[in-house]
C-alpha cells in the first residue's frame, strides 16, 4: 500500500482525529476477501497509554540527543502507522447503567473485545453480569486462529477478557482453567506461571520433576496462587494440544503448525512467575544480548508466524501492558522504557503488514494511567542570551520559566531501576515503617542520573506515614493501618505501601520537570491507530468509544 503522511503532527492528535481523514493510503487497496472485509484482525492495547505518553515517546524518538532511534531514521512504529492509516480518539468511559467516568483494564478491555457496556472490574460479561461473546470467539467460530500476548500476565486483565468470563478481574485462578479448557485462544504468551501450577507445588516432588523435564526453571514455579492440586501447564500439553515454551530460546524453537493434524496447532508460552521483566530490565540485558525472556517484539513475531499459517485468517491481541504499571507508581523513566519496549512490537507488526491488504490493525490503549505531563516550572530559570536575529532588537533573550530541556528525555532513559526495584532495594520485605531519608536517597540516587541526584533532605518525606483514614477491613490495599503520606489530592492514591513510589516521584519532579495527577487512571480520550484497506481504516478516523471500536472490528471480518 503506498503511504502519505499525516497533514499534522502527533502533538496535535486530538485535533486531527476530529477530522474525517487525517492521512491516507492507496484508495484503490482492496482485501483479498473484499466487500470491506479481512482475514486478519490485530488489536494492540499500549495499557495505560495517553496521548501525553505518546507524546513522551515521539520526543524522545524525534528529538533527544542520544535517543536510542537515532539509527532508525527517528520513526516509532506509531508514527509509521500514523503515516500510514488513520487516526482517531476513543472515549474509554463504562458505558454500563452504573454511569461512571473511569474505567479500569478489566472493563475497558471488555467493551474492546464485545461490543458490548461492561462494568468496572468485569471479565467478558456485560453490566447486569452476563457473559458476553467476545471477538477472539468470534473468530474461533470462524474457524479463525486466535492469539493472546501480554508482557504482565496471561491471566491479567486485559488479555482475560477477550477469551474468559468472571465476575471480578482477581479470579486469575479460574480465568487459567478457561484459557486452556475453553479451546478458544491457540497461542497463549505472557507471565503469570503462577495461575497454572498446583497449590501445593513448593512440597510436591512429582510436580516439580514433571515441569522440571517439560523445561521449566525453578524460577517459574517459585510460588502458586492456585487453590488447587491442578498442573495446568502439563494439562495444557497432554489433554489440550499445547506446545510449551518457558524462556526465549525455546519460544524461538517452538514448532506448531496451524491446520496439521500431525503437529501442535497450539503454543503455550509462560516466561514468568508473575510479570515479565519490566522494560529497563529489557533495556539492559538487551544491550549485553543476555535476556532469558521473550520480548514482546519476540512474542509478537512468534505469534504472527504460526497463526498466520491458519488458511481462515486469524485474530491477535498484544498487550504492552507495564506502561500502566509505571503509570500507577508515577515513574517516568521505567514508562519510556516500556513504550519504547511495546513500539518495538509495534514496528514488527508494521513490518509483517505493510505490503498486506487482507488485515486491520488497531492500535489503542484501554484508558490513559497517572495523569502524566512535562510542565515548565519556575525553578531554574534559564540564564539569558544574546540571539543575532534582528527582532531582537539589541535584546538579550530570556525566557520567564523553565520550559523543560530535551536532554531530560535522555537522563530519564539512564534510569537503571523502576520504583518498584528501588523500593525492594530499600527493603527486601517491604517494611519501610523504620527507613530514613538517607536510605532512600542512597538508593535513587544509584539509579537515577547525576542531575537527579537527591539529597537527605529531599528524600525524608518518603518516609513519612498517617493513619489510613479511609480503611477497609479485608480490602486488598485499604486494610492497612497506615498509609505512606500523600499532602495532596490522596485520595487518588490508593495502593498502599506501593506509594513510596509515588513519593520518590514527587521527591525527583521539579529536576525532571515531570508532574503527575493520579495513582490511579484518568478519563482522557485515547488514541487510535487503524491501518488496513480504506474503506475500513478511515471509519477509526473520528470521536467515538471503545465499544464502538470494537464493533467496526468485528464488522472487518464476521459477516453479522
Amino acid at each position: 500500500m503506498k503511504s502519505l503522511t499525516t497533514k499534522t503532527g502527533l502533538l496535535l492528535l486530538a485535533a486531527c482525529s476530529l477530522i474525517s481523514a487525517c492521512s491516507d493510503h492507496n484508495a484503490n487497496a482492496q482485501t483479498e476477501a473484499g466487500n470491506g472485509k479481512v482475514k486478519n484482525v490485530i488489536l494492540m492495547i499500549g495499557d495505560g497509554m495517553g496521548v501525553q505518553q505518546i507524546g513522551m515517546l515521539e520526543e524522545y524518538a524525534q528529538r533527544a540527543p542520544n535517543s536510542s532511534y537515532n539509527a532508525k531514521g527517528n520513526e516509532t512504529g506509531l508514527q509509521k502507522f500514523a503515516k500510514a492509516g488513520h487516526l482517531g480518539l476513543s472515549l474509554t468511559a463504562p458505558m454500563g447503567a452504573d454511569g461512571n467516568l473511569v474505567t479500569d483494564s478489566a472493563c475497558s478491555a471488555s467493551q474492546l473485545a464485545s461490543g458490548v457496556a461492561a462494568g468496572s472490574e468485569m471479565i467478558g460479561l456485560d453490566h447486569q453480569g452476563n457473559a458476553v461473546e467476545t471477538i477472539l470467539e468470534k473468530a474461533k467460530k470462524m474457524g479463525k486462529a486466535t492469539g493472546l500476548i501480554s508482557d504482565t500476565r496471561i491471566t491479567h486483565a486485559t488479555p482475560a477478557a477477550f477469551a474468559a468470563h468472571q465476575p471480578h478481574r482477581s479470579y486469575e485462578a479460574e480465568i487459567a482453567v478457561e484459557l486452556i479448557e475453553s479451546g478458544n485462544v491457540d497461542v497463549l504468551l505472557s507471565g503469570g506461571a503462577r495461575y497454572f501450577v498446583p497449590s501445593d507445588i513448593k512440597s510436591n516432588t512429582q510436580a516439580r520433576e514433571a515441569l522440571k523435564v517439560l523445561g521449566a526453571g525453578e524460577h517459574l514455579y517459585k510460588k502458586s496462587k492456585r487453590k488447587d492440586n491442578r498442573n495446568l501447564i502439563t494439562e495444557a500439553q497432554d489433554k489440550y494440544g499445547f506446545a510449551l515454551a518457558f524462556d526465549k530460546t525455546q519460544l524461538a524453537a517452538a514448532q506448531t503448525q496451524t491446520k496439521n493434524p500431525q503437529v501442535s496447532n497450539k503454543l503455550l508460552g509462560l516466561f514468568a512467575n508473575s510479570l515479565m521483566d519490566d522494560g529497563i530490565m529489557y533495556s539492559a540485558c538487551k544491550k549485553t544480548n543476555t535476556c532469558t525472556q521473550p520480548s514482546l517484539k519476540e512474542m509478537t513475531i512468534k505469534a504472527l508466524d504460526i497463526l498466520s499459517q491458519d488458511p481462515d485468517g486469524f485474530f491477535l491481541m498484544i498487550e504492552g501492558g507495564q506502561i500502566d504499571w509505571a503509570g500507577h507508581i508515577n515513574d517516568a523513566g521505567w514508562l519510556l522504557h516500556e513504550l519504547i519496549k511495546f513500539d518495538e512490537a509495534i514496528t514488527a507488526v508494521y513490518d509483517w503488514v505493510k505490503d498486506r491488504n487482507d488485515t486491520l490493525v488497531v492500535i489503542t490503549a484501554d484508558h490513559e494511567t497517572g495523569g502524566f505531563g512535562f510542565s515548565y516550572t519556575r525553578k531554574d530559570l534559564p540564564a539569558s542570551k544574546t540571539l543575532t536575529g534582528k527582532g531582537m532588537q539589541g535584546r538579550d533573550y530570556r525566557p520567564d520559566y523553565n520550559f523543560a530541556s530535551i536532554s531530560n528525555l535522555d537522563k530519564l532513559h539512564a534510569q537503571t531501576a523502576s520504583y518498584y526495584t528501588m523500593m525492594s532495594e530499600v527493603n527486601s520485605d517491604w517494611d519501610f515503617s523504620n527507613t530514613n531519608g538517607a536510605q532512600w536517597a542512597k538508593v535513587i540516587n544509584a539509579h537515577v542520573h547525576k542531575d537527579f541526584q537527591l539529597t537527605e533532605q529531599q528524600a525524608q518525606p518518603i518516609t513519612k506515614r498517617e493513619p489510613n483514614e479511609y480503611y477497609e477491613a479485608k480490602h486488598k490495599y485499604l486494610s492497612a493501618k497506615t498509609f505512606p503520606v500523600i499532602n495532596d489530592f490522596k485520595e487518588f492514591y490508593v495502593y498502599g505501601d506501593d506509594l513510596h513510589g509515588n513519593l520518590i516521584a514527587r521527591a525527583l519532579a521539579a529536576e525532571q520537570n515531570v508532574i503527575w495527577g493520579t495513582g490511579t487512571h484518568t478519563a482522557s480520550p485515547v488514541a487510535v491507530y487503524a491501518f488496513g484497506p480504506k474503506e475500513i481504516s478511515s471509519q477509526f478516523s473520528t470521536l467515538q468509544r471503545h465499544v464502538d471500536v470494537s464493533k467496526k472490528m468485528m464488522d472487518a471480518f464476521i459477516v453479522q
